[in-house]
């Protein structure tokens, strides 16, 4: 992008100047932030509007990343990157005394995703604009994202996650592409004049949906893709009658109602009322953005719908906007009259459907209750749709009740959101090789068997620019002196730094990289937490969203193992070693919140005990998000990648520990195997069962956890210590953890997730570390290993993986 200095010092003075006069210096850390953002949109400005010319003068295939979540982090750095203008931004700022650092750190992270679905859906916007691929994204502007997180007294509480709270100056309003959803009502007939049936709702409550766009800046091209995030509210939301009646909440009552639909990312579900809310959204945020494709498809081309899927592909992320598949059904037969043969024609060749998870309870299912009295017309289309499956399944599995039933869209009073993706798409993909097939031959080995022809594989990726160039400075400079430019776009070229292996300057340059980042986020942690890291020490890392299959369980059983051998054996003499968690438990996930207690507790403990100080350290970073990630992942040295083989259907902070030289301690699960297959087993830390010894042991019912605490008193004594007093001296807060270990709670057997049969495994690995990582010059080599074999996760050769199998779109050059 064309970057002229005077013009943006005079833009930037000029707006400062409009609230400070002419003493800018007095200028807050927002506002400059602020200033500085809405400047460099002006120089992003004309690309994006050039883009989108682009796409109208030669019409072209375009797809719609529809996905309830978009993990964003801070925009500022990655946008300047992406623009090539940081330098230039950077010195401009300097010349008028302003520190760029202050001006990044003010921007609060956009709250819009809570884990890796939500980060790899923005990696995913990044690789689309930087390849030149016209590809947009759809989802809902949370006003309070999921929630900022506290640690109090060891507990998560939940406060809003007030991250609009000033304006965003990266967002654009669009109020005249505002579109109305409709919830409720009653379904009424009648018929069209050339004498087809038509359907048509009375009585509906109507929102109104009003997009907002945020600009996805290309690296290293003119390409400015968009991200249209939709926010709702009533149209007629503020009833003065009832204002003059002094009735002040009934007044603004319907209102509010709209206005909770994007409110909060995920709200609890738990109960009724959380399950029509977060039916609402996804309905809500699917539904505009259909409309909003329509609406521009009759623009662009008319109403002959046959030709939409040449033009539209729309990629499914997860479950959570499949009710896009019949709302887009509903469009076509109420409001343009198609036939259903011939509307079913175009949604079968317009929908993907990416799975992302094979844990059932991450496989909605809508109580045909809540669905049919909250969208009666899209649930009436679903009828019919499962009526036609019905017959198909009938034909297939002529003498196979339970596939005929089971199978079925609506069965057991719900309504199967994954069956209906299945049923409709035309591709299924899982996101890791294993997950893949694990979906082929166990999950959805029924479906594979009706659709075999559907399903196939797209390995996960994240962007380098943003989780290596920007976030890792220093390694990037250390990268480009060795390989040159380039790998920023490809990153297969970091292939060309496995020849500095037994460089000796080059592993002492790297020990110094990471030795200083390491340094940074111990200040970091200093200042915010008031905790005090010795960069000294292992740096062992496990951030992502906390559920009990990634198992922090059995991280910290572990460390309360270590900590009970260090005070009981005076002759144990370990290295000093920090673990370092963050995650966030959902609001109505009782036992993972209990998980992040016992782990403050354990750190409480532990931290406290001098007996242990300089040799173990155990940190929780509170709110754990994007703009932390980026200063933790920089700086781990030992990568917890250790979810029970054959439940993480890939991961992606893996790939990010990877790239930025971390060592994986893990379990072949996920994107873990092909982790090892590229680095080499002997760069990483492998443990445990395996996915098909885990699936035996299930089949057979021959999993007994209580032979693995009769044969290790130690890891015995660690569980017990969870009810005995020693972290709680009530015995009660850990109770559940303990039962459910020991005994299994809630109707599920004892240690669902396996932790006691890894537990050994899992400690001769930590022992290994522990071993290794005393040479630093061969530990500097192995991570040099992993970065220089990190290619292929690129989140760019995965969208050239989906386009070239699945989306066959054409890249767009934008002059």
């Amino acid at each position: 992008m064309t970057f002229d200095a005077e013009q943006f010092k005079e833009n930037l003075t000029a707006r400062l100047r409009r609230q400070y006069g002419k003493d800018i210096s007095q200028a807050n850390k927002h506002d400059l932030f602020d200033a500085v953002s809405a400047s460099a949109l002006e120089i992003i400005m004309p690309n994006w509007m050039e883009t989108r010319k682009a796409y109208e003068a030669k019409p072209t295939k375009q797809l719609c990343y529809l996905s309830a979540e978009f993990l964003m982090g801070r925009a500022l750095s990655n946008n300047l990157i992406n623009s090539g203008i940081m330098d230039q931004v950077k010195e401009v700022l300097k010349g008028m005394n302003i520190n760029y650092d202050l001006v990044e750190d003010e921007e609060p992270d956009a709250g819009l995703g809570n884990g890796g679905l939500g980060r790899l859906a923005a990696c995913f916007l990044d690789s689309l604009a930087t390849l030149e691929y016209p590809g947009h994204g759809y989802g809902i502007r949370y006003q309070y994202g999921m929630f900022e997180q506290h640690i109090e007294d060891g507990y998560q509480v939940e406060y809003p996650d007030n991250w609009l709270k000033h304006r965003d100056p990266w967002e654009v309003k669009r109020s005249d592409l505002s579109v109305s959803v409709k919830f409720g009502g009653q379904i009424k007939y009648g018929k069209t004049p050339d004498g087809q049936d038509r359907f048509y709702l009375e009585n509906a409550e109507e929102i109104i949906a009003t997009p907002y766009d945020m600009p996805i800046v290309a690296y290293g091209s003119n390409t400015v893709n968009t991200l249209r995030l939709w926010q709702a509210s009533s149209p007629d939301g503020f009833d003065l009658q009832l204002f003059n009646d002094m009735q002040y909440h009934r007044a603004v009552e319907r209102q509010n109602d709209a206005e909770n639909i994007s409110r909060v990312l995920y709200p609890n579900d738990n109960g009724p009322m959380g399950k029509e809310l977060r039916l609402r959204q996804q309905y809500f945020f699917s539904s505009a953005s259909l409309q909003d494709l329509v609406h521009h498809y009759v623009n662009t081309v008319g109403t002959d719908f046959s030709k939409f899927h040449e033009y539209h592909v729309i990629q499914l992320n997860d479950t959570h906007p499949v009710v896009a598949i019949p709302e887009l059904m509903r469009i076509l037969l109420d409001e343009y009259n198609v036939g259903w043969d011939d509307a079913w024609n175009v949604v079968t060749k317009t929908f993907a459907y990416t799975n992302h998870t094979i844990l059932a309870e991450a496989l909605e299912k809508w109580p045909i209750d809540v669905f049919q009295r909250l969208l009666p017309r899209v649930y009436q289309i679903i009828e019919e749709i499962n009526r036609r499956l019905v017959i198909e399944l009938r034909q297939k599995f002529p003498e196979d009740y339970y596939n005929q039933n089971h199978m079925a869209i609506i069965h057991d009073g719900k309504v199967y959101m994954a069956w209906l993706a299945i049923h409709a798409g035309f591709s299924v993909n899982g996101v890791a090789a294993l997950h893949t097939e694990l979906l082929k031959t166990q999950e959805l080995k029924n479906w594979y068997a009706l659709y075999p022809e559907k399903f196939n594989n797209k390995t996960n990726g994240v962007t380098q620019r943003r989780w290596l160039l920007s976030s890792n400075p220093e390694l990037a400079e250390f990268i480009t002196k060795r390989i040159g430019h380039g790998w920023e776009k490809e990153l297969s070229l970091l292939k060309g730094l496995e020849k500095y292996v037994d460089d000796e300057a080059s592993i002492n340059e790297l020990i110094a990289i990471k030795r200083h980042n390491k340094e940074k986020l111990a200040e970091y942690l200093k200042h915010t937490q008031n905790e005090f890291l010795d960069p000294e020490s292992i740096f062992d890392t496990q951030v992502k969203r906390l559920h009990e299959y990634k198992r922090q369980l059995l991280n910290v059983l572990h460390i309360m193992y270590e900590y009970n051998r260090i005070v009981e054996d005076p002759n144990y003499n370990p290295p000093a070693h920090t673990y370092i968690f963050g995650a966030k438990a959902a609001s109505g996930y009782r036992r993972a919140k209990a998980i992040i207690k016992l782990i403050n507790a354990v750190a409480d403990r532990v931290n406290n005990d001098r007996r242990v100080r300089g040799k173990l350290r155990v940190v929780f970073v509170e709110n754990y998000r994007v703009s932390v990630a980026e200063k933790i992942i920089p700086a781990s040295d030992v990568s917890e990648q250790i979810s029970t083989a054959g439940y993480e259907a890939s991961g992606t902070s893996n790939m990010k520990f990877m790239m930025n030289g971390a060592l994986t301690i893990g379990t072949l699960d996920g994107a873990n195997i092909e982790i090892v297959e590229e680095a080499g087993e002997e760069n990483a830390f492998i443990f445990g069962l395996k996915a098909d010894e885990i699936i035996k042991m299930k089949s057979e019912h021959s999993y007994n956890p209580q032979k693995y605490l009769d044969r290790n008193p130690q890891l015995a004594k660690v569980v017990n210590q969870l009810v005995d007093g020693t972290y709680d001296p009530s015995g009660m807060l850990f109770k559940e953890i303990h039962d459910s270990i020991v005994y299994g709670v809630e109707g599920q057997p004892a240690d669902v997730f396996f932790l006691l049969a890894d537990f050994d495994s899992y400690c001769q690995a930590q022992e290994k570390i522990a071993k290794e990582y005393a040479d630093q010059k061969t530990w500097a080599r192995k991570c040099l290993m992993n970065i220089a074999n990190s290619g292929k996760f690129s989140s760019d050769r995965t969208i050239e993986d989906y386009v070239k199998d699945i989306w066959k779109l054409k890249k767009v050059t934008v002059k």
